[in-house]
């Protein structure tokens, strides 16, 4: 599959590849990843042309986002990736590992050293180990990549003090008590306050019923996702669309 979409891409112009990319509503970083080099240097290549006083890396008239073409003609600084990755275990638990990095892609000069582009500044990795109803029984967090290396990676062990926490009740705050400000790491700490849509996004259909047969067969609940959200409100459309047993009854 990669071989033919390289090939095909190949033989396209860059606004021939714009137009097939806003229809496919392809993900910039899967599609950037996957493609071949002759492709990605080509897309440089003819942005050049057109924008001869621009970086390789400007992305003006052609994009790979879905969001409306930028209004000037910019180039790409840094990049900040956060993922969050749901195992289920055997013991009952699921473990949640999220990672994320910054990188720039310029050189770096740093205090304690120079990193070349695109060489992560942060590398972290953070785990919880939860149970069914969200309770956090294990947590761990490593550095592989720090501006302060000796120092910022020591904190590690900190973020054990997540255990106890439950997702859904108060964590956010439980997470700044424990581990806000000098007593945790900025970037990790970030990362912890994201797990809570990540492992519901995770349970959901599996351990978290989201359908409306399934909320019945659970005891007359409704779905889960209904009222969390704009779209999903019970006097919305949306609802009475899609889950109209549960449609808000408007007062007159």
């Amino acid at each position: 599959m990669q071989t033919v979409l390289n090939l095909t891409l190949e033989a396209l112009s860059s606004t021939e590849l714009a137009s097939a990319c806003a229809k496919l509503r392809v993900n910039s970083y899967s599609l950037r990843s996957n493609l071949a080099p002759p492709v990605k240097s080509r897309i440089a290549d003819e942005n050049n042309a057109k924008q001869s006083h621009a970086s390789p890396r400007v992305c003006h008239q052609f994009s790979f986002m879905p969001l409306p073409a930028p209004s000037s003609p910019r180039v790409h600084r840094h990049t900040r990736n956060i993922r969050a990755e749901a195992y289920q275990r055997e013991d009952g638990y699921w473990d949640i590992d999220a990672h994320i990095t910054d990188a720039k892609t310029r050189v770096v000069e740093l205090a304690t050293s120079t990193l070349q582009p695109n060489q992560p500044i942060h590398d972290l990795w953070l785990r919880i180990t939860v149970d069914l109803q969200l309770n956090i029984h294990a947590a761990d967090a490593v550095s592989d990549a720090v501006p302060y290396a000796g120092y910022c990676d020591t904190i590690g062990p900190a973020y054990k003090k997540l255990v106890g926490l439950n997702l859904l009740k108060g964590f956010r705050q439980g997470v700044k008590e424990r581990l806000g400000g000098i007593a945790g790491c900025t970037h990790l700490t970030e990362l912890a306050s994201m797990l809570p849509t990540a492992v519901i996004q995770a349970f959901a259909g599996d351990v978290i019923p989201t359908g409306d047969t399934e909320a019945l067969q659970a005891g007359e609940q409704q779905p889960f996702q209904l009222n969390r959200c704009h779209a999903l409100r019970t006097d919305g459309l949306a609802v009475a669309k899609f889950y109209p047993r549960w449609i808000a009854k408007v007062q007159a």
